[in-house]
């Protein structure tokens, strides 16, 4: 594991986690599937014509529907209980209702974007176990404190090292250690320690900070084009540090 691990997670792909983004996609195909979709099973069918009805039939079928979506979220909170013993099961089960919810409301208003590619059930299900895994997150920091310096550095030196190549990596990271503190303005810093280094839920750090995903996106990428910048003009373009890794 060498400082290439920096580069990785300054390219955030998503820290902590799974996003608004993924649940779009799971709701696409490609742009050209309107016109090879397959044909809807029976099932799936009756699901889009009960759902986009009215009356007592649609009544019944969103409740049905709720009901899928709270065991598939119940089952989200389950599976991801043991990394999470802090909370206790009337939490669980209020994360689980809410995710289920939110998942029937953003599958009411995507119903167009069903394709067919698999069953209507299969398709909603994913809504919940995303749902559930974004508010677990959320409540895994909730109250928590957002740690603003980094808590991995000691991760990126490797045993596997000779002397000579471990000293010259141990500058490398203190060249970019330096440039985190000397180069970036406060708020650059603080976003980029706690995504790309500590691993906090971008939602969560948006949330804290009363901003948007997309404002410290901006952020973040405006910190590493300038760590970029002035490592290249140290000589130590920021690709180089992970050779050898």
């Amino acid at each position: 594991m060498g400082v290439m691990q920096v580069e990785q997670g300054m390219r955030l792909a998503r820290p902590g986690t799974v996003g608004r983004r993924q649940m779009d996609a799971a709701t696409t195909h490609s742009a050209t599937s309107r016109d090879v979709a397959p044909p809807l099973d029976a099932e799936s069918r009756e699901w889009l014509r009960t759902l986009r009805g009215s009356g007592r039939a649609r009544d019944d079928a969103v409740a049905r529907l709720h009901a899928l979506l709270l065991r598939a979220a119940r089952f989200e909170c389950a599976r991801r209980r043991p990394a999470l013993p802090h909370l206790r099961g009337n939490d669980l089960d209020d994360v689980a209702n809410q995710a289920a919810d939110d998942a029937l409301v953003s599958i009411l208003a995507r119903l167009d974007t069903f394709r067919g590619a698999s069953r209507f059930t299969t398709w909603a299900y994913k809504f919940a176990l995303l749902e559930a895994a974004v508010k677990l997150r959320r409540r895994a920091w909730q109250g928590g404190e957002i740690p603003l310096e980094p808590e991995t550095w000691g991760l990126f030196a490797s045993t596997e090292r000779g002397p000579g190549e471990s000293a010259e990596h141990g500058e490398l990271l203190d060249t970019l250690q330096r440039a985190i503190a000397d180069v970036l303005t406060p708020h650059q810093r603080r976003v980029l320690v706690a995504l790309a280094l500590n691993g906090v839920p971008i939602d969560v750090m948006a949330e804290r900070l009363e901003t948007t995903r997309g404002a410290l996106y901006k952020t973040l990428h405006d910190a590493r084009r300038k760590l970029r910048d002035h490592l290249e003009e140290l000589g130590l373009p920021l690709e180089t540090l992970g050779e050898g890794t």
